[in-house]
Order: structure tokens, then C-alpha cells, then sequence
């Protein structure tokens, strides 16, 4: 460590790498940010995979992107080329996988920082860091920051810093509610139904319609959802209409980490997950979840009971309360 910290810090290069997917590339945001920033006249290196690009297009905390297009091969060895040549003092693996883990040491960086076996999505991705972290903290954007804190970040931005979006997608002109249905697995879905009675109590009660959001491979799955409007679109059309939104119903998937980045105010709801480590990060969302419901992060293709459980009327009232509570707060400012 103290050969690159004796280094001019003009000629620090740092790596970041956090390949995927949506939410967690959201959640590393801070502490890349917070490298940079504490390392002045660095220049920030971010290995992503190509589908997340997006979400880091005019970053003012990272110099450069570099995109894994696929894992075959031919794009791997490019790939691997290209961060060899850029003789990085530090590099910093947020993601944890033996994949993440692996491209970052064959980049030959002076010092690679990781999470502790205990800690690592994949245990055995620690085997290739110098340096490997235990955090303490409980949400995902908390141990990230300590990850980059352990990296010599002694000044941590608690930022998120995302492009504007472009419009794609049909959408309202006045105000509406935006909700993502899909989420990694099923197991952490809402019941796609569901959405269709909310739309109906939206309308009847709040007087906002509903927009579903999501990519354009889901439009069959979503067709049969009566007068829900849908919106399809890639990254960039999610972040533009996420900003648009009045409101955001999410479950737990990177379209709701997406939004309280962005400072929107909305309902999450929760099953098999736990909303301590993995839930909207800051104060925008009222949390729903039933206090019996079991942990389990494991990818099952059926909804899971608990998130059948949560009902469109909780969600409606809950998200009333936080529009009349967002409605004040602006009322009472000057």
C-alpha cells in the first residue's frame, strides 16, 4: 500500500470494477465517487459490462469506461489487453465474483482491494485481492463506501451522480406513478395482476395513472395487463422516464435502486429480501413488507407468499401518504 500512496498522486490510475448488474452499479456509485474525489488528480478506470454502460455515460467521477462486451473469448483477451497496458496503481472489485475478482488481477494493478471471504459474493473471489475487507455496515452502498474507505478514501460523498436519459417509450404528458414490475428472479416479484388493480385505485383515488416500465423483450408478458399503460425501453428511456415520475412502486430490483438514487419518492415492496441490506438507500420510500417474512435469496421461479401478501390497498395507502407528505413539505418551504 505504501508504494502507490508514496506515488505522485497525479500519476494514479484506479480501477473499478463492478460489472453488473442495474442496482448495483447504482449502489458502487458513491464509492467510486469517493475515490476519486479523495485522490486528487487520480484518473478513475470503471470495467463494466455493456448492457450498464448507460449508466455511467458523463460521469464526472470516472475518465474512463471500459466495456465488457461479452464473455467469449475474443472479447475477454481485448478486454484484459487494455487494462494491462494502463498500469493501474489500485484497483477496487465492489462486485465480488471470481469473474470480477480475476479481471481485475490480471490487469496487474500495484494494490487490489476485495471484500473478505465472509463478506465476497463468491468466496473464493478473495483469494486473488491483497487487501481484503470486512465491512460492518448492513445496506450495500455502506459497505461499499467502507471498501473504498480501506482504498484511501478519506472523504466520503454519499452522491449519485446519473446521466439525464433520453425519452423512448410512450408516457404521460401529465403526472404519473412509474412502476418496474420484473426483478432478477420472480421469487422477489409483485404479482403482475396486482398492477392492474392499482392502476384502477390510482386513478379513482389519486386521480395519477400507472406506467409500467420495461424492456422491450417483456411486451408479451406484460400485454394482458387491460388499461395499464406500458412503457418500453432500454436504460437510458428508464432513467429519463424515472425523472418524469411523480411517484415510484418498485420491488426490489435496480428500477428502484435507480429511483432513490434519483431522489424519487414512492413505495418498495418487499418479500424474501432484506430491505436492511439491500433496500432503497436514503429516505424516500416507505417500506412494505410483512414482519413474518423469511430472508431467502434464493433465484426461485415462483412469486414469492409474502410478496403475494403485500395488497394493492396497502400500496395505495402508503403511497398516498407519502405524495400528501411530499405535498407539505413543498407547501412549507419559502
Amino acid at each position: 500500500m505504501e508504494g502507490w500512496r508514496g506515488a505522485a498522486m497525479s500519476s494514479l490510475r484506479i480501477l473499478v470494477v463492478r460489472l453488473s448488474s442495474m442496482g448495483d452499479v447504482v449502489h458502487a456509485l458513491p464509492a467510486a465517487a469517493s475515490l476519486k474525489h479523495s485522490h486528487s488528480g487520480s484518473e478513475l478506470w470503471w470495467l463494466v459490462a455493456r448492457p450498464w454502460a448507460p449508466l455511467l455515460e458523463g460521469n464526472p467521477f470516472v475518465d474512463r469506461l471500459v466495456c465488457l462486451r461479452s464473455r467469449r473469448l475474443p472479447d475477454l483477451l481485448a478486454t484484459i489487453g487494455e487494462l494491462r497496458g494502463a498500469k493501474f496503481g489500485l484497483a477496487v472489485d465492489f462486485q465480488g465474483l471470481v469473474q470480477s475478482a480475476l479481471l481485475a488481477w490480471l490487469a496487474r494493478p500495484g494494490q487490489l482491494y476485495g471484500f473478505h471471504r465472509s463478506a465476497a459474493r463468491e468466496k473464493a473471489a478473495a483469494i486473488f485481492y491483497s487487501r481484503k475487507v470486512r465491512p460492518r455496515a448492513t445496506h450495500v452502498v455502506e459497505r461499499n463506501l467502507e471498501l473504498a474507505a480501506a482504498a484511501g478514501a478519506g472523504n466520503l460523498l454519499r452522491t449519485f451522480w446519473l446521466p439525464e436519459g433520453e425519452p423512448e417509450g410512450e408516457l404521460p404528458a401529465g403526472p404519473f406513478v412509474l412502476a418496474s414490475p420484473l426483478a432478477g428472479w420472480p421469487h422477489k416479484q409483485w404479482p403482475l395482476e396486482y398492477y392492474a388493480v392499482l392502476d384502477r385505485l390510482l386513478r379513482l383515488r389519486l386521480g395519477l395513472p400507472l406506467v409500467l416500465c420495461a424492456p422491450p423483450t417483456a411486451g408479451g408478458l406484460l400485454a394482458g395487463l387491460g388499461q395499464v399503460r406500458i412503457a418500453l425501453s432500454g436504460v437510458r428511456g428508464l432513467i429519463y422516464a424515472t425523472r418524469r415520475a411523480t411517484a415510484v412502486v418498485g420491488v426490489d430490483s435496480g428500477p428502484l435502486h435507480l429511483a432513490a438514487a434519483l431522489g424519487k419518492i414512492g413505495v418498495a415492496i418487499y418479500g424474501p429480501t432484506d430491505p436492511a441490506r439491500n433496500g432503497p438507500y436514503g429516505g424516500g420510500f416507505t417500506v412494505l413488507r410483512r414482519p413474518e417474512a423469511v430472508t431467502n435469496y434464493k433465484r426461485r421461479r415462483e412469486i414469492s407468499p409474502w410478496m403475494r401478501a403485500v395488497t394493492p390497498d396497502e400500496v395505495l395507502e402508503a403511497l398516498a401518504e407519502r405524495l400528501a407528505r411530499a405535498g407539505e413539505a413543498a407547501r412549507a418551504q419559502p
